[in-house]
């Protein structure tokens, strides 16, 4: 098999051609190398593997003769490459625009203009659900839960999208759920909750848990934006990998389909809650600071992963403290990278 990883550099698109390496398939790797820590990805990936890797440095929203020639060439096709910050997006909607919904566009037609045409799975984000202001939330001492949702969201909650961020991903989410039905592609799309693990260089505006953990192990400081007690559900990355591989391996039962994915109720977390565990962990007390709430920023979102159980035979196998463990030993043991980044 070969496979095109786009946004094969950032930390997801790493994880993912590392284990599509260790199954033996030949891995053509595009990015723009513009994510924080892409480069060092990248290193790692061609240190570790002599062969089976091609890096193709292009752009999304540019390069369409590239990719048009690279989907004859490949069985299937990772779209990962993203603006992933809600912030970013409220600063410059237009950059947001580009790459996530021209870009996601330009990614499609490529495949739709192919003629080996591969199956695409797409990256989404439970942003295009919005605020949810309408669903009942209560406080629970350090989180906030769900009145009356004890499984989760599930994808049968209307799409409300808010924030550009919110828009140009759910405009992409709803063209790759579109271009499968009319033009008989194999597509499927993930709504990603919150996401972590090893080799992601979380910032503050995006990747919360990776920051979190980072900062506390380099004694750094950590602004929470609002009460901290929103919580999340939160997966480990060896679980959301099993489950790219799921997804090609059983494309007749996902094909055309969008399915929430996350830690589920077994995997909630709060940033309060994170902050006590990394506390105990490190054996020190974190320095905090508060600010005001992001735009959009939903109080609890949990998925109801029981579709993709049902349908796909998945489920979260890392608990978040073990994965925490894992993410917080890989940083420790990176300390040169992480000097140096903070340098």
């Amino acid at each position: 098999m070969s496979v095109l990883v786009i946004g094969g550099a950032g930390f997801i698109g790493a994880n993912l051609c590392d284990s599509l390496l260790k199954r033996g398939e030949d891995v053509y790797l595009l990015d723009n190398f513009s994510r924080y820590g892409a480069l060092i990805n990248l290193r790692w990936l061609e240190e570790t593997w002599r062969g089976g890797l091609t890096v193709v440095p292009a752009d999304i929203r540019t390069d369409r003769d590239i990719m048009l020639r690279l989907m004859d060439k490949v069985d299937a096709v990772y779209h990962l490459a993203a603006q992933v910050a809600v912030t970013t997006s409220v600063t410059d909607p237009r950059l947001d625009f580009e790459i996530n919904a021209l870009g996601s566009f330009n990614v499609l037609e490529a495949v739709r203009m192919s003629d080996r045409k591969p199956l695409l799975v797409f990256a989404s984000t439970n942003k295009v659900y919005g605020e949810m202001t309408d669903v009942e939330v209560v406080d629970r001492d350090k989180r906030y839960e769900y009145y009356d949702l004890p499984f989760g969201v599930s994808e049968e909650r209307p799409l409300d999208f808010h924030s550009p961020y919110g828009c140009s991903k759910g405009a992409a989410d709803q063209y790759v759920v579109d271009y499968g039905r009319i033009y008989n592609l194999d597509t499927v799309v993930l709504r990603q909750s919150c996401i972590y693990g090893i080799h992601q260089f979380g910032v503050e505006d995006q990747g919360w848990v990776a920051h979190f953990t980072i900062s506390a192990i380099y004694g750094r400081p950590i602004t929470v934006y609002g009460d901290g007690r929103q919580v999340r559900d939160v997966l480990y990355i060896d679980d959301l990998i099993g489950l790219y591989h799921i997804a090609r391996e059983k494309i007749a039962a996902a094909r055309g389909k969008a399915y929430n994915i996350g830690g589920g109720p077994e995997n909630r977390l709060s940033l309060l809650e994170l902050i006590a565990f990394l506390e105990k962990f490190t054996g020190r007390k974190i320095n905090l600071s508060y600010s005001d709430w992001r735009p959009g920023d939903q109080k609890v979102f949990v998925c109801d992963i029981r579709r993709a159980a049902a349908e796909l035979g998945w489920k979260p196998k890392v608990h978040v403290h073990e994965g925490i463990e894992l993410l917080a030993k890989w940083v420790d043991e990176n300390r040169d990278i992480f000097k140096k980044l903070y340098a």
